[in-house]
């Protein structure tokens, strides 16, 4: 039998458990409520974060390698930004180095239109395989396993790329590239949010955003390079090996996701990790892994013997999400973009420059579109999401109108001028619109639970769009005439998708997650009702601003 002062122990060690489980559960309800913290909260959080130190102290195997080479959170921040810069640059620069490749491959290797169209698109369509494998893939495996297989999917298919002899080999080659860059546009951004500190947290995501467009140009830029070198198709094509080299290598220096250890229940070694990339120095980054370790539990316990997805038809709000982020990618893919990226080289070609000019002056397109993404760091949390949709928008339009139109010029060096001054037009207006909006509210609107789910069809929804517009592009030109599809298809879907932005798409910006939770619990008519009501108060303040402007004029003069 115990005695009395074993049954006290007991009694104290129970009553400890009890109150920290409760301390937990109040934790998350003041979390979920946006309340702030009491002391008793804080003070069994820190007791928290001191037995896992003393845990972590005991464990002599220190299992994150990178705990042992950035012991300064500060320095291993720069490295993870080069990391997320190296990651978009090598998925932008594979999305234009076929522009120019292909001017000369399909000589080379005998390809038809059709043959053609499908090395373009084969990316695109490995992309979709990518991303249907990424949401297994990680968590099997983790965020930086995933990344590590990505890059070496994308390794084997540059190689088989660059040395292909035969049409099979090089949709192969695109197939399993493809398929490394879905896992990697899935997992990249993931694996930094789930990383990075709050407040710089957006700053890096965006700077993955506006490398991918310094890829684009990169891409061009190397075509440029390697245009009158023998063989030069094939040194386009292996360029990209030296930068998926370096992501891999670099790869294997970063610890795993916090919150992926987390929920494995590896709870020293998220906290190993937690150490090394934002440290407990302060007192926010102690409560926000507290945070962190109970959302992951409760998010665990939601989805046992739960088939997630479901929740995407079952649940309205997670539904509506789910309806707009698949829309935004939609309207993005639509808007005919990697039609005139992948193509760009072949439309001035057809236009009736040379295929060394035509690599040449592709520049001048991806330049554009790199200069005009930058803006979007500042514009998108300056101004908001939507507005920048419905004001750059008509500017896209304007640029495939003025592209499709370029083709009834008279002769061919005004259809080169005109058709320059229309791709640069559309991609001035695309890059700080539509080019990052969609993946920014992708990232912002799902619940918790679901938010790698949603990303993960974000992310799916962007690369079928992608290889559906690519792959039939050189079809439809034939089909519709170039001005039909330039102004009547992508010109008319990018107007569908102005009225979709203007009618049914919310503003996000500045709003908690619970906020933006609240925000598409509201049925489609009453959010349309909300940006009427919005839309009109605007406008009453612009043009109480302009009457009284004009009044002061009257009266001074």
């Amino acid at each position: 039998m115990a005695t009395e002062q074993e049954e006290t122990v007991l009694a104290i060690q129970e009553e400890e458990k009890t109150s920290k489980q409760v301390s937990k559960n109040t934790l998350l309800e003041s979390v979920e409520a946006g309340l702030e913290l009491t002391d008793d909260m804080k003070n069994s959080i820190f007791q928290i974060i001191e037995e896992l130190k003393e845990e972590y102290e005991k464990d002599t195997s220190k299992k994150v390698s990178a705990s042992g080479i950035f012991k300064n959170p500060k320095k291993f921040m720069w490295f993870l930004a080069i990391f997320a810069s190296i990651g978009g640059f090598l998925y932008g620069i594979d999305i234009s180095l076929i522009s120019g490749a292909l001017l000369f491959m399909k000589v080379d290797l005998h390809l038809d239109v059709a043959q053609q169209s499908l090395v373009s698109s084969g990316m695109s369509l490995g992309g979709v395989g990518g991303a249907l494998i990424s949401m297994p893939v990680n968590e099997l495996v983790g965020r930086k396993f995933s990344i590590i297989i990505a890059c070496l999917l994308y390794t084997v298919g540059a190689i088989l790329e660059a040395a292909a002899h035969n049409y099979g080999t090089m949709v192969a080659g695109r197939l399993i590239l493809g398929a490394g860059v879905g896992l990697e546009a899935m997992t990249i951004p993931t694996y930094i949010s789930e990383c990075s500190q709050k407040r710089r947290r957006g700053g890096i995501v965006s700077l993955y955003q506006v490398l991918i467009t310094f890829g684009i140009l990169a891409g061009y830029v190397v075509n440029a390079i390697f245009v009158k070198v023998p063989g030069n198709w094939r040194f386009m094509m292996g360029s990209s090996l030296l930068f998926s080299t370096i992501l891999l290598v670099s790869a294997f220096f970063f610890p795993e996701s916090p919150r992926w250890l987390m929920r494995k229940g590896r709870r020293v070694d998220a906290y190993a990790t937690w150490l090394s990339v934002r440290g407990f120095d302060l007192e926010e980054e102690k409560i926000e892994f507290a945070i962190m370790e109970e959302v992951v539990i409760a998010e665990r316990e939601a989805s046992k013997n739960r088939f997630l997805y479901l929740d995407f038809i079952r649940i309205p709000h997670c539904r509506r999400a789910g309806i707009h982020g698949i829309l935004m990618m939609v309207f993005q893919q639509f808007s005919g973009n990697n039609s005139m990226t992948y193509f760009l080289g072949t439309m001035y070609e057809r236009a009736g420059l040379s295929a060394e000019n035509s690599v040449y002056i592709s520049m001048l397109g991806g330049g554009t579109m790199f200069w005009s993404t930058i803006p979007a760091i500042y514009l998108m949390d300056k101004f908001g999401r939507r507005p920048l949709l419905l004001f750059l928008v008509p500017g896209v339009v304007a640029g495939l109108i003025i592209t499709g139109f370029s083709f009834y010029a008279p002769t061919t060096t005004s259809l080169i001028v005109v058709y320059t001054i229309g791709v640069v037009s559309y991609y001035a207006f695309w890059g700080s619109a539509l080019g990052p909006t969609p993946w920014v509210m992708n990232s912002e609107i799902y619940p918790t639970y679901i938010r790698s789910y949603g990303m993960s069809l974000g992310t799916l929804s962007n690369f079928l769009g992608n290889w559906i517009t690519t792959y039939a592009f050189l079809q439809m030109l034939d089909a519709m005439t170039k001005p039909g599809t330039y102004i009547g298809f992508y010109g008319g879907i990018t107007v569908i998708g102005w009225f979709y932005f203007l009618f049914f798409t919310p503003e996000t910006k500045n709003l908690t997650l619970e906020e933006i939770k609240a925000v598409f619990s509201k049925t489609w008519m009453e959010i349309a009702k909300h940006n009427m009501e919005d839309l009109r108060c605007h406008w009453n303040k612009f043009w109480s601003k302009h009457r009284g402007g004009q009044q002061g004029v009257e009266v001074s003069s």
